[in-house]
């Protein structure tokens, strides 16, 4: 009997693996109808997840043509989420932001080509240090042209790479707001250990592959 009992642990175990990846609610919000988020006095918004979003926020907050990029969470299930809440991993949030921008100066095909060289697009569920669900890369998109722009840009890099890209598709559902203290963190506290190993770093690799995109006093 004892060969048994290493296939039937392997069963079970892939039996509860396959339970615990099937969420309907995440499901639900994966298969949804994309909303879309009307002009506001001209500006535009747009949104996306990948790592820490105190890194993303200023990636953004450096190109020409976006007024300010808000940190939150967006892709899970919950309402009201939080900062501790997005950290068990349970909510089916990651961290997100929220780009306001001017579609005349700076189009959402740009904004992609940013997401992209502002990340390790490879890294799955995480970025650089930062590991789990809640960093996950997602690129939200919010009509049929911006999902097929998404497409083909990440089809394009993982042709480029010879790998497969993480970025995960969603339709845009909602972004809910990060607390006050999470916005503008990396301008805000220089000083900070992570910021000055992790977030500063990470921008400055972005600002050598689009120099191009940067606003003059970046």
């Amino acid at each position: 009997m004892k060969p048994l009992l290493p296939l039937l642990f392997l069963a079970l175990l892939l039996s509860c693996n396959h339970s615990a990846q099937v969420n309907p609610k995440q499901q639900a919000v994966i298969n949804a109808e994309p909303i879309e988020v009307p002009l506001q006095n001209g500006k535009a918004r747009a949104y996306f997840a990948s790592g820490c979003f105190w890194c993303v926020e200023a990636v953004y907050e450096s190109v020409k043509g976006v007024d300010e990029a808000i940190s939150g969470y967006a892709g899970g299930h919950t309402k009201n989420p939080t900062y501790e809440d997005s950290n068990t991993g349970r909510t089916g949030h990651a961290e997100a932001v929220e780009v306001i921008y001017d579609p005349k100066i700076v189009s959402f095909e740009t904004l992609i080509d940013v997401y992209f060289a502002s990340q390790d697009p490879t890294q799955v569920n995480g970025q650089g240090p930062d590991i789990g669900s809640q960093y996950r890369s997602i690129i939200f998109y919010q009509n049929k042209a911006q999902k097929n722009s998404i497409l083909k840009k990440k089809t394009a890099l993982e042709k480029k790479l010879g790998e497969p890209v993480a970025a995960e598709i969603y339709p845009f559902q909602k972004f809910w707001k990060a607390e006050d203290y999470h916005q503008d963190y990396e301008r805000l506290h220089p000083e900070n250990p992570y910021v000055q190993n992790v977030s500063i770093p990470r921008l400055n690799k972005f600002k050598r592959k689009m120099p191009e995109v940067l606003k003059e006093n970046h």
